[in-house]
């Protein structure tokens, strides 16, 4: 059976585009217009099945990991997701778990709702953008009404099953300008972990140009500089945010988790509800549909040619500019649908963010640089007993309980006797 060469994230649609809400910047509701019109949008229980077979059998890892997206799916209901429990047991192989995640608007959840995704074991992304203000902004109902006390019910709801909930903020034009007053909100609300994704509309007819809407670039350096800076005197173990810990990640060398700030890209492809299979969430158009998972198997979709040049064109296309800048492995140039500018030495693709990036990564780099030392200095004192054990002379009379050779003080069964 093969597998993939990586681990892989798919945001499965098994509504497609669908939503009970009409979000003003939401990206994906257009999607719908892809398919004929009058087209079911729930994926099909064979192709349901498919491709839950499919995913299993690529996962390379211990443990197999579904990420379920919309549009809105909770509109499918709960049987819906019943079924995929139930399917996702039929087939899960000996010796591997299977683990679920849901990113939800949180407006249709309910008691049973959340009954079942506590025992389940299901993790939760919410949607929501500050307080009630900030949050209706943009996000209403088709009938344009707001939403926030029906997603601020669906958050009581989660966090009174304790299921993992993170919560997933679009810092948009409005909601920057009070970065102290979002963040405390969401400490208010018990907000353990929080994700802020800035809102980017170029607008196709002005080239740079973007929508009245989106987070201007120095706005969201100062939005980020501002809360960091109040996470780090009260919060550090208390809550977790995304863009502080993919900071934190280049202080211990390693790659970083949340895709836009990899080197390349290519490890988060959506499938649809028809089986259809796109590169990427932000690229689900017709050039980047690379087939049907009824025809070709995932597994082939990920290790593709095409997928992998998807992927590579990232760092293939990274400006002179970018790559010449100290701060490059923080940020690696960000997501490529943002590249809508010019580099002061006129090439193209700089990311419309750069100077919000440059000015929060510049502002938590003392930081990440005494993580960095910490970590070193820890490392360091792991290897040294290692290395006194490793040239001591062996002898056969330390006992178990015996001072350890190494001079560490401690008993050799407790130290190297275990390395």
């Amino acid at each position: 059976m093969v597998k993939a060469s990586r681990e892989f994230q798919v945001f499965a649609k098994p509504v497609g585009s669908i939503c009970n809400l009409d979000c003003h910047y939401c990206y994906y509701l257009k999607k719908e217009h892809l398919y004929p019109k009058g087209e079911s949008f729930r994926m099909p229980d064979y192709i349901l099945e498919e491709y839950i077979i499919q995913h299993i059998d690529a996962s390379p890892g211990s443990v197999i990991n579904f990420s379920w997206h919309g549009g809105e799916p909770t509109i499918l209901g709960l049987d819906y997701f019943r079924k995929i429990v139930a399917l996702q047991r039929k087939h899960q192989p000996p010796n591997r778990r299977i683990t679920n995640g849901m990113q939800t608007n949180g407006t249709l959840l309910d008691e049973d709702w959340c009954h079942f995704l506590a025992a389940e074991g299901f993790a939760v992304g919410l949607s929501l953008d500050g307080p009630q203000e900030m949050h209706d902004r943009y996000r209403v109902t088709k009938g344009q009404n707001p939403t926030y006390k029906q997603a601020m019910r669906g958050h009581r709801l989660l966090r009174q099953h304790r299921i993992p909930c993170n919560i997933l903020c679009v810092v948009h034009a409005q909601n920057v300008q009070h970065p102290s007053q979002v963040y405390q909100f969401f400490k208010q609300i018990g907000a353990q972990y929080v994700e802020f994704l800035a809102l980017v509309e170029p607008q196709p007819d002005e080239e740079g140009g973007v929508s009245h809407r989106t987070v201007p670039a120095e706005a969201l350096g100062d939005f980020l500089c501002t809360i960091f800076d109040e996470w780090m005197c009260q919060d550090i173990e208390r809550v977790k945010v995304q863009m502080f810990e993919e900071a934190a990640r280049t202080a211990f060398g390693q790659e970083h988790a949340l895709c836009i700030f990899r080197k390349t890209c290519g490890d988060v492809p959506v499938i649809e509800h028809n089986g259809d299979f796109f590169s990427c969430d932000h690229f689900v158009n017709t050039e980047y549909r690379l087939g049907n998972i009824q025809e070709t198997p995932l597994v082939d979709f990920l290790e593709s040619p095409a997928q992998r040049a998807f992927g590579q064109a990232k760092l293939d296309t990274l400006p002179r500019y970018c790559q010449a800048c100290e701060l490059r492995d923080m940020c690696n140039g960000g997501c490529p649908k943002d590249r809508i500018l010019h580099t002061p030495d006129g090439d193209a693709g700089l990311n419309y963010l750069c100077a919000g990036y440059k000015r929060f990564f510049t502002h938590c780099q003392p930081f990440v640089e005494e993580l960095s030392a910490l970590w070193c200095q820890q490392s360091l004192e792991r290897q040294i007993p290692l290395a006194r054990a490793k040239d001591a002379p062996a002898s056969p009379k330390t006992g178990r309980n015996d001072p350890c050779p190494c001079g560490s003080g401690r008993k050799y069964k407790k130290c190297c006797l275990g390395t």
